[in-house]
């Protein structure tokens, strides 16, 4: 794989792209994103770009000047911190991946190499599996292979889908199937979620803005409808929505136009469009709150999602895929669930779903000793009952308390994780450092990201209250 190392004179990206070639990778250094077009017409298109991004090279500069560069392969940008602006905008996009940036270009090699390695994997399943069948969703029972019936035939045309189902179900996994196994595959495929952006940043997001069209629109922005030109925009959370916005939207799947806000010329768009919901639209219909003319434009197709309690047989290939992903993340050797264990899981209602269990698994490997999970891991002594019990929540089983809730931030994960680790370790940051596999300089760069006073976390709690 080539991978190309945007980074505006700061010596990490050189002595990484130096580390790179003594190891064989193909790496091109660049200056700025405007040198990206040019390297993809001489050395053919990369397959990661990374990005040391900084204070004067914002999210959407980075992804604007990558599009016009023709580029479309995956994105690595290094940020500040957890807080930097440029994670908001970033996260939109598909193929891009924000981290703090390493304190070592070793650090950030290690990170370029698993990258590398992940794509490789991806490539060699890619290739042996049918296209139709790469949907990356796991499941055997009926109801997923009902599932992945109505996502081949529905893929074939551009008819609007909506897609229902509880939260943690996986309705984005089935939105990118649809997407990925549809004509409009190579173009972009651009995700909103109404309920990360404030009701009055939302019409912004949808159509973009030009300069001074309001209080802080200080540069022309474009929104999800113009990102999305020739592919796919998948909404999320749509009953989210605004009557105002709603009105909006209908107009738009109309007439394919739109308007910028402050803007008057009109844009046409050429997009699929997929939405997604946990509210049940016809009810919201008949009380009032959604439009019904655009619930028939948007629900052209409606593709119901299971919940996992529904399809409890799909629990033990889940827990399986899990396990292997959080142990080779965490540098773990837990291959299994004793059996009991894996019992008492398919009797849980798991109200989170797929997400709640993959969070639950993830801390269960983290804190793991050996290498099969048992009650004692995973329920932390208090077992519940057999029978389902009427909710599973932190009071039932404690080790979901705190560290890992169901849509919880990676970067807040990872925070908490730290602390955690220091607790453990009373405030010894070497030792915290060898649990973690990392330096102890990167230690504490992350410490400091995170505004602790590291020379005194040993003399008190780390953990701040609610974590």
């Amino acid at each position: 794989m080539q991978v190309a190392i945007v980074d505006g004179g700061r010596e990490i990206g050189r002595a990484a792209y130096q580390i790179l070639g003594s190891m064989g990778v193909t790496a091109t250094l660049m200056a700025s994103m405007h040198e990206l077009s040019s390297a993809v017409d001489a050395r053919g298109t990369p397959g990661l770009v990374v990005v040391n991004a900084h204070n004067d090279l914002s999210g959407w500069e980075i992804t604007t000047l990558a599009q016009r560069a023709g580029y479309r392969g995956r994105l690595l940008v290094l940020v500040d911190g957890p807080d930097d602006p440029a994670l908001e905008y970033l996260a939109q996009f598909p193929k891009t991946d924000c981290v703090v940036r390493p304190s070592s270009p070793a650090l950030l090699v290690s990170l370029v190499r698993q990258m590398i390695s992940a794509e490789s994997m991806t490539a060699e399943r890619s290739l042996s599996t049918p296209r139709s069948a790469n949907h990356g969703i796991l499941g055997e029972s009926p109801q997923m292979a009902d599932i992945f019936a109505r996502i081949a035939k529905v893929a074939v045309g551009d008819v609007n889908v909506c897609i229902h189902g509880e939260s943690g179900t996986g309705k984005e996994l089935i939105a990118r199937a649809i997407h990925y196994a549809s004509q409009r595959r190579d173009r972009p495929l651009i995700t909103l979620d109404c309920t990360t952006i404030p009701e009055g940043l939302m019409e912004s997001h949808l159509f973009g803005h030009v300069k001074g069209a309001f209080t802080g629109a200080v540069e022309n922005r474009e929104g999800v409808f113009a990102l999305a030109h020739t592919g796919t925009l998948f909404i999320d959370e749509l009953g989210e929505l605004s009557p105002n916005l709603q009105a909006k939207l209908l107009r738009v799947i109309q007439t394919r136009e739109f308007s910028k806000v402050g803007g008057s010329k009109p844009i046409r768009t050429d997009i699929r469009l997929i939405t997604a919901t946990n509210k049940d639209l016809k009810a919201a219909v008949e009380q009032g709150t959604f439009r019904e003319d655009l619930y028939y434009r948007v629900a052209v197709f409606m593709l119901k999602v299971p919940p996992l309690r529904e399809r409890t047989e799909d629990i033990p290939r889940l827990v399986d895929h899990f396990l292997r992903r959080f142990s080779a993340l965490y540098g773990k050797r837990v291959v299994r669930v004793a059996p009991a264990t894996l019992k008492r899981m398919m009797t849980l209602p798991w109200p989170g779903n797929v997400r709640q269990l993959e969070n639950f698994l993830e801390q269960a490997v983290v804190l793991a000793e050996g290498d099969t999970l048992t009650d004692r891991d995973l329920f932390s002594g208090e077992l519940p009952g057999t029978a389902s019990p009427p909710g599973l929540s932190a009071s039932s089983i404690p080790a979901l308390s705190g560290l890992f809730e169901p849509g919880l931030p990676l970067s807040e994960v990872e925070r908490r994780h730290i602390f955690r680790t220091l607790e453990k370790v009373h405030g010894n940051r070497t030792e915290a450092a060898r649990l973690l596999q990392i330096s102890v300089r990167c230690l504490q760069y992350k410490l400091k990201a995170y505004g602790r006073n590291v020379a005194t976390d040993s003399d008190r709690g780390l953990v701040p209250s609610g974590s």
